[in-house]
């Protein structure tokens, strides 16, 4: 049976299509509940005239939107590496949330045309696909984004502690000069205890010769 539908049906067919359906399903179902009528000559001129209405409609709409957000420009902040690369990635749905920001224009980011994320900093030109020939065109420009203070200090103490390591290893620290000393002044004395030790049991060699010449006379 060919119907023409008035409401849109999910998976069937939209308002205002012609379509051949089972007979039972329209009978049963669609032609009760009003979604669709026999695709008589008058039922699909009365269609044809009320979707050319809406169509109208629609695109006033859309073109009225299109003026509203024609050059505007969205600026994003990304944190971004060497090379102005980003760490992550700028998204259609990312664009779409600040330009609605910027505009008040909700848009569905599948409208955003943009062939692949954004993955450096710079300035992009991006249309917006709002119906048939009905594209404006926004600026995005993405900059870096300022480090926290959070961020900024274990960088800082990672430098210091650089630092430290560095003059350590030229410098050794006091405790061990101060440790090495009284070290070795500890050895000194024993050398020289060692040395009056030796002196005294061992005479003088005039002292002994003087003795025995004494015993010999």
């Amino acid at each position: 049976m060919k119907v023409v539908f008035l409401q849109d049906v999910p998976h069937v067919a939209q308002a205002g299509q012609i379509k051949e359906v089972a007979d039972g399903y329209a009978r049963n179902y669609l032609l009760p509940r009003k979604l669709a009528a026999l695709a008589q000559p008058q039922a699909v001129s009365q269609i044809e005239t009320r979707t050319k209405k809406m169509e109208a409609h629609l695109t006033a709409e859309l073109q009225e939107m299109a003026t509203r957000i024609e050059g505007k420009e969205v600026n994003l902040k990304a944190k971004a590496g060497a090379k102005e690369k980003l760490y992550g990635s700028i998204t259609s749905a990312d664009i779409a949330a600040e330009l609605q920001k910027v505009t008040g224009v909700e848009i569905d980011k599948r409208k955003i045309e943009l062939e692949e994320p954004i993955r450096q900093l710079g300035s992009y030109e991006v249309a917006v696909k709002l119906g048939r020939d009905i594209s404006p065109k926004i600026k995005v420009t993405v900059t870096e984004e300022e480090a926290t203070e959070g961020e900024k200090a274990p960088k800082k103490e990672k430098k210091a502690k650089k630092e430290t390591e560095a003059i350590a290893e030229k410098k050794p620290p006091k405790k061990e000069k101060k440790a090495a000393k009284e070290k070795a002044e500890k050895k000194a004395p024993k050398k020289a205890a060692k040395t009056t030790g030796a002196e005294e049991k061992k005479p003088p060699k005039k002292a002994a010769k003087a003795k025995k010449e004494e015993k010999t006379e």
